[in-house]
Formats: structure tokens, C-alpha cells, sequence
């Protein structure tokens, strides 16, 4: 039998269904992603950050600019990061 006690996001599910064409299932998942997304560390972020915008051909000094721009806007902002404590959790 399947197990249907409630979740935490159970009223973030309902929303989603009702709001979008996303079947329950599928809900879940955007809803556990995001909240995935939103978990990551700051580090982990800045890394992550850090690949992606390299590979998309942009130069270090306009890529630790972006990503200081990116930080105060996380769900957590951490605290505010200088360019060169930046380049610190990349590089070491």
C-alpha cells in the first residue's frame, strides 16, 4: 500500500498543481530541485558559478564581478565576499 502521509510541501504541491499544468509527481520534483538549488553552500555555489560562466567564454575579472553581483540575491545571502576571497574559494 502506498504510503500518503503528508509532506512538508504537501500545500506547495496543491499550489503547483492547481496553478500549472504539472502533474503531483512532477510537482514534487520542481519543488525538491529548487530546494536543492537553494541548499548549496556558498563555496559550492561560487564554484558552480565559477564553470559556468567560464565555459560560456567569459574572462575571470567579468566573472567574479557577476558573481559578487549574484551573491546578496541567494536565498541566504551570505555575507558580503570581496573579489579576492572569491577568487580564494575557487582557486584556493
Amino acid at each position: 500500500m502506498l504510503d500518503r502521509r503528508p509532506s512538508s510541501h504537501d500545500d506547495l504541491i496543491d499550489h503547483l498543481v492547481r496553478s500549472t499544468a504539472l502533474q503531483r509527481g512532477e510537482a514534487a520534483r520542481v519543488i525538491l530541485d529548487v530546494l536543492a538549488y537553494f541548499d548549496e553552500k556558498t563555496d559550492e555555489f561560487v564554484r558552480r558559478r565559477h564553470r559556468e560562466l567560464q565555459s560560456g567564454g567569459l574572462a575571470n575579472a567579468e566573472i567574479f564581478e557577476r558573481i559578487a553581483a549574484e551573491l546578496p540575491h541567494r536565498a541566504v545571502a551570505p555575507p558580503e565576499l570581496s573579489l579576492r576571497q572569491l577568487r580564494r574559494i575557487v582557486y584556493g
